[in-house]
């Protein structure tokens, strides 16, 4: 019997330092991500994004948070698209053409962000993994696309300030759209961290 508590008592133990051992590698990683999202705009959404993606054994570098923070906002905005896509065909169809046109300007824009993100994502892929010399020339592109995105979503968003839509679908569209807009803001603000300590680690490497 003595033996039997025995054993219960150290399968707690261990059952409750594994748990210990995850709460802390969990709070180091949060630790480490607030650091990295301290320049963005919406540093709770950035360390929301990223911390499903840092684990006990290793966290992500500054590119790789890019990378992850940039295909989430690829993947908010097909969705937005998509959402945005189905409201425009409802009021097509019972009949409601100032509201049906008032989406088309956003349907273009929302496609237009999602062609830019797609681009970006797949660019700075390249970066670092296509010769030093191509560096620059691949973080202009994804800050020039990542930038036109942002531009199109205010331009929605702004859009939507008038009375043509119902004030309901306005909101959920409007807040789909605030989504993408934030995601976009702060992979923007990870490249930049990123290519910034790129450098400074090829100036040590190189003085």
């Amino acid at each position: 019997m003595a033996q039997i508590m025995t054993i219960s008592l150290l399968f707690v133990s261990l059952t409750i330092l594994g748990f210990l051992g995850t709460v802390e590698s969990r709070s180091r990683a949060r630790t480490y991500l607030e650091a990295q999202c301290k320049p963005t705009l919406y540093p709770d959404l950035c360390v929301r994004t990223l911390l499903p993606f840092a684990n006990k054994k290793e966290v992500p570098s500054p590119q790789k948070i890019a990378q992850i923070s940039l295909t989430t906002c690829l993947a908010k905005a097909r969705f937005t698209k998509a959402y945005v896509d189905m409201i425009a065909k409802e009021f097509n169809r019972t009949r409601n053409p100032e509201e049906y046109q008032a989406l088309e300007d956003c349907l273009q824009q929302i496609n237009n962000g999602v062609n830019q993100i797609t681009q970006s994502v797949k660019e700075l892929r390249k970066m670092g993994n296509d010769g030093e010399e191509n560096f620059t020339w691949h973080e202009s592109n994804v800050q020039s696309w990542v930038g036109a995105a942002l531009t199109d979503t205010t331009t929605c968003i702004d859009g939507f300030l008038g009375d043509e839509i119902g004030s309901k679908a306005k909101s959920m569209i409007k807040a789909r759209f605030l989504n993408v807009k934030q995601l976009a803001s702060n992979s923007l603000a990870l490249l930049n961290r990123f290519t910034a300590r790129h450098r400074a680690s090829r100036a040590i490497k190189n003085p």
